[in-house]
């Protein structure tokens, strides 16, 4: 890919690969409940990094999801285990109001702070932004930085970055798969990037438990016909009697999304400490903005691809299903 279509960032690009080069201490800081987008950012970004001979650590309220273990055994570390102080280079990368909000607030003047995202409704900002919703996902900013900056790409970073892209575009088949998305997966495969293996551990290798979980949201979906939506709920007691994990319902919004007549899918589970949190996912020729509707909820996303996070529990009455 010519370095002239990734002008955009020109200078963003330039400077925070200069401040890499000039900081000795650098913090990765990756969402809560990490997916592969999130997960992938932060471990080509310390691919790199640990190649210059630079301290690096990444930072994350939750561990990496047990099913990217195969392609890393990266630990990642609780904010509160670190001295935050120390890190003269701080990059939050995906999704930075899952996490990187509780942290911001408390470093100091003389920390850069980076902020790499591509979700639209991102309020938070840093002393180097980029930030844009036409990327797929954040590992196609962190090629772009790569490819811009002429930083080698071993099959470690190849396979961490297009872990990414695989995750945020649902195994190429949600309307951000772009023909430079599959350009960039075609040049991470050539570098070694085990397609088919990223697809089968994140998307196909399903233990029992997780297919139980999922039988018991298809089970409970409904469809309303005044405004296309199909719907589930998963409770804890759900969960419970699955011996499922909430990583287990990261797929189900989508599944249920390919529905014929339906026109935008949402699922609630419940997750501890009183909190419910909700997935919508459309597809571009439904014409639903299911951003619009997080956003009454105090959430966002993208248009396609939302969510959002209330306090409450799941109660099934006479009439269905409600929040208490």
């Amino acid at each position: 890919m010519p370095v002239t279509e990734l002008s955009k960032f020109k200078q963003e690009f330039n400077t925070l690969n200069f401040v890499i080069k000039e900081s000795k201490n650098i913090l990765l800081f990756a969402h809560s409940r990490p997916d592969g987008d999130t997960a992938g950012s932060v471990l080509a970004l310390k691919e790199y990094i640990q190649s210059l001979e630079k301290n690096v650590d990444i930072a994350c309220f939750d561990q990496i999801p047990p099913y990217l273990n195969l392609f890393s055994q990266e630990k990642f570390i609780a904010p509160d285990e670190l001295k935050l102080d120390s890190y003269n280079l701080i990059i939050a990368a995906d999704s930075v109001e899952r996490g990187f909000n509780k942290i911001s607030g408390s470093l100091k003047e003389n920390q850069v702070i980076a902020i790499l995202d591509h979700h639209p409704d991102i309020t938070l900002r840093g002393d180097i932004n980029i930030i844009d919703a036409a990327y797929s996902s954040v590992c196609e900013i962190v090629y772009d930085f790569f490819i811009f900056n002429k930083i080698p790409i071993n099959r470690k970073i190849a396979t961490a970055i297009l872990m990414g892209i695989l995750a945020d575009t649902g195994s190429f088949q949600h309307s951000n798969t772009t023909p430079k998305v599959m350009e960039i997966a075609s040049s991470l495969m050539k570098k070694g990037a085990p397609l088919s293996k990223i697809v089968h551990q994140s998307f196909s290798n399903k233990n029992i438990s997780t297919l139980k979980l999922w039988g018991k949201a298809f089970e409970k979906a409904k469809i309303n016909p005044s405004n296309g939506m199909i719907a589930s709920v998963l409770t804890q007691k759900d969960l419970s009697e699955c011996n499922a994990g909430t990583e287990d319902i990261a797929q189900v919004s989508g599944i249920l999304n390919t529905v014929p007549g339906t026109k935008f899918a949402l699922v609630l589970s419940e997750r501890e400490g009183g909190i419910i949190k909700g997935s919508l996912r459309s597809e571009e020729y439904k014409g639903v903005d299911v951003s619009k509707i997080a956003a009454q909820f105090g959430g966002g996303g993208h248009k396609l691809a939302s969510g959002f996070e209330i306090r409450g529990k799941i109660v099934e009455t006479e009439n269905g299903w409600e929040i208490v």
